[in-house]
């Protein structure tokens, strides 16, 4: 008996540790899993928080980019002052810097007030032809603290400061054309016109903002149409109206006053357009189109350069600077329409013919009798309307995307090119419509240009009563004297 209950009890604690393990295991597993659950949703968590670092450090790159961007095109004011003054004589150049400072100026305002909001506004109808403001300028868009907008799209500040660098290339085309001759009123009155409303109109239409032109097929990545043609028409026409500068023969136009300082302001120019090209990507996130299309810059510049130097000493004999520098300006802006589109072998194309194309440019001016005295319109109207077409052309299929139309050249038919012609009479039209009722009612008031009295002395010492040199008034010689 004994031994049995001592058996019954062995077997109950037995049973009784069995039990108790499996309820210890049982619970212990499902402690296990909790954990392991609450590890899984903290690794969610985790992954979902750092996923959303990385969106927020590429817009803060892409915004970054987008506004150094802005502060290199900003800086082309600083080329265009110096290029403008190097190829003017010395009575000019207080003028043209004025003048060029006032560009920035006048149109930062009045782009703020105005433009903007018709650049980007709505549409009546469809088609992208009437805009509808949504308010004075660009109502409420920078109304908002920077802390209340939202993460995505594009900053409306860094956007705003890009779109008015790039208005403010577009304005000061047109005044190294019209330079030593222009009532500095006047000069302050077409600016804000300009920035207000012709250049804005443009942009309006165009693909940036996917208006009619832009629903036609027209493409134009950074400006060679929408920015330079305009200014290059506008610049032609007002050299047109206000008359040529006092003594200007035919066949022989005055020596340029500093090529060492035009040269200098080349290369910021050209220096500058990269933000103007590269910056058109409006984001750092593709470095792949971003090294693409500074490399056909780069190339594009070069190889109109070179050909406008060659092209000009097989005529002459001689290595002329102006015709350098020109062409290579000439270059940027004929690849400025399609440097995300073509491949670099094509940039070196439109280089060259860019090359060419400028120097026929100005005999073609020249030609005409009008006295464009930086040879404004051939860099910019001819070679903008090169630059856009050539994407008809030379417009590569992959670049352009799947199904949509590309080069003639490349086996993709004539369709984008006729898209691309209709762009250029288009925005031609308009420049030119717009600045013959501009300049015509300035000239009719008496605006437009300096007056008689300037002649005897030069336009900065009647404007400005300054001179390039402060110690010394320097003057135009009297038509008379035969210099």
């Amino acid at each position: 008996m004994l031994k049995r209950s001592f058996l019954y009890r062995l077997i109950s604690i037995g049973v009784g540790l069995v039990f108790l393990f499996v309820m210890a295991t049982g619970v212990l597993a499902q402690d296990d899993d909790t954990a392991a659950e609450e590890t899984v949703a903290e690794e969610v968590v985790a992954e979902e928080v750092a996923y959303t670092d990385v969106e927020l450090v590429q817009y803060n790159l892409d915004m970054t980019w987008m506004l150094t961007a802005g502060f290199l095109v900003f800086f082309m004011q600083a080329g265009f002052a110096m290029l403008e003054g190097g190829f003017i004589r010395h009575t000019g150049v207080v003028n043209s810097m004025a003048e060029n400072f006032m560009d920035a100026c006048i149109t930062a305002i009045v782009f703020f007030l105005v433009g903007f909001g018709i650049a980007y506004a709505s549409s009546v109808g469809d088609g992208g032809v009437i805009p509808i403001l949504a308010g004075i300028g660009i109502g409420t868009t920078l109304t908002l603290s920077p802390s209340e907008i939202p993460v995505g799209g594009l900053d409306p500040y860094a956007d705003f400061f890009f779109q008015f660098a790039f208005a403010g290339a577009a304005a000061t085309i047109a005044t190294g054309a019209m330079a030593e001759r222009t009532d500095f009123r006047g000069k302050m009155i077409y600016s804000a016109i300009l920035g207000a409303l012709i250049y804005p109109v443009v942009v309006f239409w165009s693909v940036w903002n996917g208006g009619f032109l832009g629903e036609l097929g027209m493409i134009d990545f950074a400006g060679s149409t929408i920015v330079h043609q305009t200014g290059g028409v506008i610049a032609l026409i007002g050299a047109a109206i206000v008359g040529p500068r006092v003594g200007r023969e035919w066949g022989s136009p005055p020596k340029p006053s500093n090529l060492m300082l035009a040269s200098l302001g080349t290369f910021v120019l050209w220096f500058g357009w990269y933000g103007f090209n590269v910056g058109s990507t409006l984001a750092a996130s593709d470095v792949h189109l971003m090294g693409l299309v500074a490399v056909n810059t780069t190339l594009a510049a070069a190889a109109s350069a070179v050909t406008a130097m060659g092209f000009v000493y097989a005529r002459t004999g001689k290595w002329d600077m102006g015709f350098i520098l020109n062409g290579s300006l000439a270059g940027l802006v004929g690849i400025t329409a399609g440097c995300a589109f073509v491949s670099p072998t094509a940039a070196l194309i439109i280089g060259v013919t860019a090359g060419f194309v400028v120097v026929l440019a100005v005999d073609a001016v020249e030609m005409a009798k009008i006295d464009d005295a930086v040879g404004a319109f051939a860099v910019h109207g001819a070679c903008g309307m090169l630059g856009t077409l050539a994407i008809g052309f030379w417009g590569a299929p992959e670049l352009l995307g799947d199904g949509n139309p590309y080069g003639l050249f490349l086996g993709g038919g004539v369709e984008l090119l006729i898209s691309q012609v209709i762009a250029v009479v288009v925005v031609t039209l308009w420049a030119a419509v717009t600045a013959v009722i501009m300049f015509g009612a300035l000239n009719a008031v008496g605006l437009l240009r300096m007056s008689d009295a300037a002649n005897e002395i030069g336009i900065d010492a009647h404007e400005h009563d300054a001179s390039l040199y402060g110690d010394i008034l320097i003057t135009l010689p009297t038509p008379e004297s035969g210099d």
